[in-house]
């Protein structure tokens, strides 16, 4: 099933993110990790694509198996940096042999060393242009592609981002999905704004349940998102407690959504990180408010 055809139902969604391992070894922890967050049924789950393309290969092997044993609608997503337009009709070929039919297209993380390198001689510079050939592609994919309510780090303002965004939409992004928010209404703020530069197609915030205090930082030097006050002084108060700490970051996530689906936001992306605890606290949270409503 096409992403796009379940954000225009015009019900409410909760998808989440899994990421693949790193190391052989890692394969089959993170694979049941995967299975047992596919077993809540979310509306579509997602799988994330290493540095630098480093995990690739285990990508569409967790995107497969959710897929096949699960039937969960599933959304493999594809990385340019660093890869020539060879490698990346082998990825088409692979995902179409798979029948995954949505794809997250992202320029991708730089890893130290590709900091280094000539981008001009990159055959893809963009994530614009990575949509491009999944578009002239045979393989009749669903894309989507990533927003920056906070503004991408390598923009100089956020016109300048929008105005971005916008080539890839215009390349032929189906929907769009943000990096983590903590605050709603940046997100509310930012999309006002892309609405009036013109941009209409779905955008799901994406959503980071914190449940230990080392995460915050990290969140931070990751994504450059704002983190509220409100959430500091939580983390100040439960941070030490391992278990509250967890408990609270669900509350909060799930407060989040919530206060999104109250405000018209039907679809919305949790970035679950394999903790299978984390997605069912953040559902059952939000299973109980919106009951049959929810797909």
């Amino acid at each position: 099933m096409k992403i796009i055809d379940i954000l225009n139902t015009g019900r409410m969604s909760l998808s989440f993110e899994v990421f693949p391992p790193k190391k052989e070894t890692a394969f089959e922890n993170v694979k049941k990790a995967t299975e047992e967050i596919a077993v809540l049924k979310p509306s579509f789950m997602s799988v994330t694509y290493g540095a630098g393309g480093g995990t690739s290969r285990y990508t569409l092997d967790i995107a497969k198996n959710l897929k096949e044993k699960y039937n969960v609608p599933m959304l493999a997503h594809l990385t340019c940096v660093s890869s020539s337009r060879e490698t990346v009709k082998e990825r088409i070929q692979d995902m179409k042999e798979a029948g995954v039919c949505n794809v997250m297209a992202l320029r991708g993380d730089l890893t130290p060393e590709l900091m280094n390198t000539d981008r001009s001689k990159w055959d893809y510079r963009y994530a614009s242009e990575l949509i491009e050939e999944l578009k002239a592609s045979d393989a009749g994919f669903c894309i989507g592609a990533a927003c920056y309510p906070e503004v991408h780090p390598e923009s100089l303002n956020q016109r300048e981002d929008i105005m971005h965004l916008k080539d890839k939409v215009n390349a032929g992004a189906d929907f769009l999905t943000t990096q983590m928010v903590f605050d709603n209404n940046l997100f509310y703020n930012f999309l006002y704004k892309i609405r009036e530069a013109g941009i209409t197609v779905p955008v799901l915030p994406g959503i980071m349940p914190i449940t230990n205090a080392s995460q915050v930082e990290k969140a931070i030097k990751l994504s450059g998102a704002f983190v509220p006050q409100r959430f500091r002084v939580l983390v100040d108060k439960f941070g030490s407690d391992p278990e509250a700490m967890k408990q609270a970051g669900i509350i909060y996530a799930a407060d989040q959504i919530i206060d999104l689906y109250a405000n018209g936001i039907t679809n919305v992306h949790v970035y679950s990180m394999n903790k299978p605890d984390v997605a069912y606290g953040i559902q059952q949270n939000v299973n109980r408010i919106l009951g049959k409503d929810f797909i």
